[in-house]
């Protein structure tokens, strides 16, 4: 949490500041649709009493052709899966924030923790939207170097199953809907406060 905590001021921010909660028996997860400097959706996944979190510029498709960049970030307090609203103008992340989708997860790979630490990990999703298999795996490894070849990357993949979908389409994130409140990120601009 300290990489979170010291990314953000809690006094300007509504962001959840996370309490260090241990490991609970549940698995969650959530993806949100974040308009900062550019629009992208957060994948999460509840491990180790944190929330493990990937930038996925384009998405998850439920297409398993489809491979997607999958940029892991810092880890979130688990308080964040509902987190809604405008990371105020000025702030690390500014702009409006949706939950796009959430629910629970199984893990399928054995000790998840590790595998995740190892770079491939298969996980089943129960949710409002994202369902059945799925896999992260590291392709390019965090190295000390500078520029882009020293950045940690991943790929985020459906695996071919039965809640599979041939030529999925991921949703228009301006005209996405919150699974929580049902608004879009310009109503959540509009009603919880202006991120310019």
């Amino acid at each position: 949490m300290e990489r979170y905590r010291g990314k953000r001021h809690f006094a300007k921010t509504s962001e959840p500041r996370g309490a260090d909660a241990p490991a609970g028996e549940s698995a969650g997860f959530v993806v949100q649709i974040h308009d900062a400097t550019t629009t992208h959706f957060d994948f999460r996944l509840e491990v180790d009493g944190v929330l493990k979190s990937w930038s996925v510029p384009k998405g998850p498709s439920a297409d398993p052709r489809e491979k997607r960049l999958a940029m892991p970030t810092e880890d979130h307090p688990l308080e964040y899966r509902e987190f809604e609203g405008v990371i105020p103008s000025g702030e690390y992340g500014a702009g409006p924030v949706i939950v796009w989708d959430e629910g629970t997860y199984r893990p399928l790979s054995e000790d998840f923790a590790h595998a995740l630490e190892r770079g491939h990990a298969t996980f089943w999703l129960d949710g409002g939207k994202l369902h059945g298999g799925w896999a992260l795996t590291r392709f390019r490894g965090g190295g000390t170097h500078g520029g882009d070849e020293g950045r940690e990357a991943w790929l985020l993949v459906k695996q071919s199953d039965a809640r599979a979908a041939r030529e999925a389409r991921t949703p228009d994130p301006q005209r996405a809907r919150s699974a929580l409140t049902r608004r879009t990120l310009k109503q959540v601009t509009e009603e919880d406060g202006d991120a310019d």
